[in-house]
């Protein structure tokens, strides 16, 4: 599946409970994704399932501020998008 259809899905699906929720509350609820994420990296849940709840949490929270996936990913379509290589050779590290 395409980002772009992905995030269309999830808005379809999702966007008026979400905004009825507000960015706020949506952005916790994917914030708590995240965490269940870290939970089945220990061995704690289905990871292929948690992590896609975090991809669906995150277009929820694109939609409601307005922001594409497609565009946001596209930054990295050549590498990194600091010095532009594949792999990164940025001497700055998180």
């Amino acid at each position: 599946m395409e980002i772009a259809s992905f995030q269309q899905t999830i808005r379809d699906t999702y966007y008026d409970r979400d905004a009825e929720r507000g960015v706020d509350g949506t952005f916790r609820w994917f914030t708590e994704e995240v965490g269940e994420v870290a939970g089945a990296l220990r061995g704690k849940g289905d990871l292929m399932h948690e992590i896609g709840d975090v991809l669906a949490w995150l277009a929820s929270v694109a939609s409601l501020v307005g922001v594409s996936l497609d565009e946001a990913a596209a930054r990295y379509a050549n590498g990194c998008p600091r010095c532009g290589s594949k792999p990164c050779t940025c001497a700055f590290v998180r």
